[in-house]
């Protein structure tokens, strides 16, 4: 189907947000009336820009107020809607919304509100024009899809119809089968947003929270799946309210905009995208780094070799058990803040079909300057500039990307590291929402859901990405803290079965634990039975302790090096999470550290 995006979705002057909708892939827009009163182009020139864009102006919104007003304020607004009708024959526009009133004035009485729709609808069409009539989530009188209906319904006029949005619908618990009621040519536009589940004022809601289809916890899909039962054949078209957005680059978020669409139209069986391929494993994490000296006295004391050095490029691959870092010193991708995590290899069951998936969901595909012995890797970027390598590590017939390597035939006794449990990436503060349905739609993982964790300078937000078997964890997170605050770094979590032995293992070998407070130890002592010395264990290593329906969880971190550091996580019976309960200790932990070091 043709889709669509309201300019209000976008930051920036109309023209930035007619550019980015239209490179981004969009069919058409919805011109918000204060974007074009705003702008130094005339209708004309508008009209014309988005001819040479090859977008449509589906929509011109809103009109407010019109119905069910005393007579002589609704002659000012036919008065009002004759200009409005007239600059839209100019832009090219031949749709309008008309938002169900919240005038004071306002009466219940559907009667009135039909007529005065039906006389509005008269003018409209003198002038080519649609009336499009959407219920308000908080409308005076109208405030749901059915009640719209049914004025509309009582007006009967041809250029009357009805404009749904998923927001307004399922941000009042509405159900949306009733929609299939409405016959397909009386549905004049759809609007879709999703949003997080919150407890609040739903026009606050509505004009901060909004997000793109996939994002929120809003089954927008279903909704979508009633309105296509009518044989509603407009666009499919997004309407997002979002402070984030309107404050983010266009363009990305435009992209990302467009993404939403197109897994929905997949979700729904409009097109077919090649099929997601999940990940099963992480085959390696890239960190980069300007001096290798730190890093390698970390991984060393954690029980890593530098097992193989890359045959072109300074880039070592250090391993213990499946647990593998690459370490590169290029010239090339040496950062300003020091060493970071740069990219991850994702074991995948087909590279190439999970890199087509990708570059379907609009995913910027790297190129690669590769040396005639490198082995063919695809790779994509996610939202924060991570790259992604999908990889297929010792499979007979595929490309291995360990080929590249040349073994040091160095050997170490390790700590008990079998492989990488988790990845922890802190998210630029306008991509959260992006990550999350980056790693849905394109990479096939599942979200679970956001928690919020108390930072001492904030709050810092989290939310999992998991494959099925738990091959795959990455946790994205964002925070308040400024940019440049080394607490909130990457972090990579190595899996071990004994971190007792693996932190003594550690420590001994030079590397620094991070020390925890006395006050959390006494705390944990009051909440759960433990055997005799093992609490007095964790507070000598700084193990922290989680426990859920599933099982046990312990846990103990390195110190930061640039912005990234190490966590040795321990997983009994089955436990699902990632020690949220603990954040906030780890973080105080961080930040005390930090202030006396200064790093």
């Amino acid at each position: 189907m043709r889709t669509s995006i309201a300019t209000v979705s976008l930051s920036g002057s109309l023209t930035e947000k007619l550019t980015a909708a239209s490179r981004a892939g969009f069919d058409g827009v919805e011109i918000f009336e204060n974007d074009l009163l705003a702008s130094p182009l005339t209708p004309e020139e508008i009209r014309a820009r988005c001819a040479d864009l090859g977008l449509t102006v589906d929509l011109y919104q809103p009109m407010r107020d019109i119905e069910a007003v005393p007579e002589e304020e609704f002659a000012q607004n036919l008065r009002r809607a004759r200009h409005k009708f007239e600059l839209m024959r100019r832009l090219g526009a031949d749709t309008v919304l008309v938002c169900s009133s919240v005038h004071p004035l306002a009466v219940d009485d559907d009667a009135l509100a039909a007529e005065h729709l039906s006389r509005l609808a008269d003018l409209a069409q003198d002038f080519g024009v649609r009336v499009a009539y959407e219920a308000l989530a908080w409308g005076r009188h109208v405030s749901t899809y059915d009640h719209a209906w049914h004025v509309v319904e009582t007006a009967g006029h041809p250029a009357l119809g009805t404009c749904l949005d998923s927001f307004h619908i399922l941000s009042r618990g509405s159900d949306p089968k009733g929609i299939e009621d409405i016959p397909g040519e009386k549905i004049f536009f759809l609007q879709l947003a999703d949003a997080p589940l919150l407890a609040m004022d739903v026009l606050q809601w509505s004009r901060h929270y909004r997000c793109f289809p996939g994002q929120g916890g809003f089954d927008v899909a279903g909704l979508v799946r009633h309105v296509l039962r009518t044989g509603y054949d407009g666009p499919l078209s997004l309407e997002v309210f979002n402070d984030v957005f309107r404050q983010a680059e266009a363009g990305p978020t435009a992209v990302d905009a467009h993404r939403s669409l197109l897994a929905l139209q997949e979700q729904v069986g409009l097109t077919d995208l090649p099929a997601p391929v999940v990940p099963t494993g992480v085959a390696f994490a890239e960190l980069v780094t300007p001096d290798a000296e730190p890093v390698a006295d970390v991984l060393g004391a954690l029980g890593f070799t530098r097992a193989a050095r890359h045959h072109g490029k300074p880039v070592d691959l250090w391993q213990q058990g499946e647990a593998r870092i690459l370490v590169n010193t290029g010239t090339a991708v040496r950062r300003g803040d020091g060493t970071g995590l740069a990219a991850i290899g994702l074991e995948s069951p087909d590279p190439a079909g999970a890199a087509r998936r990708a570059e379907a969901l609009l995913a910027p595909v790297l190129p690669r300057r590769r040396a005639e012995r490198d082995a063919p890797l695809d790779a994509v970027a996610a939202p924060d500039g991570t790259e992604l390598f999908f990889c297929a590590t010792g499979r007979p017939g595929l490309p291995d990307w360990r080929a590249d390597f040349e073994d040091t035939g160095q050997r170490a006794e390790g700590t008990g590291v079998t492989r990488i449990d988790h990845l922890a990436l802190v998210q630029p503060w306008h991509h959260f929402d992006e990550a999350t349905l980056f790693h849905r739609s394109v990479l096939g993982l599942s979200a679970q859901e956001s928690v919020d964790v108390a930072d001492p300078y904030g709050l810092l937000r989290s939310r999992a990405v998991t494959g099925d078997d738990g091959g795959v964890r990455i946790a994205l997170s964002v925070g308040a803290a400024p940019a440049d605050d080394t607490v909130h770094a990457q972090h990579i979590a190595l899996a071990t079965p004994d971190v007792v032995a693996a932190a003594r293992r550690f420590r001994a070998a030079g590397g620094p634990l991070l020390p925890m407070p006395a006050n959390y130890y006494d705390d944990l002592a009051a909440r759960f039975e433990f055997a005799d010395g093992e609490l007095e264990t964790y507070r000598e290593l700084g193990i922290l302790y989680d426990r859920d329906a599933h099982g046990e969880f312990r846990h103990c971190y390195t110190r930061t090096v640039g912005r990234v550091f190490f966590e040795l996580v321990q997983r009994d019976g089955g436990y699902r999470g990632y020690g949220a309960a603990n954040a906030p200790v780890r973080l105080a932990a961080q930040h005390a550290v930090r202030r006396l070091t200064g790093g």
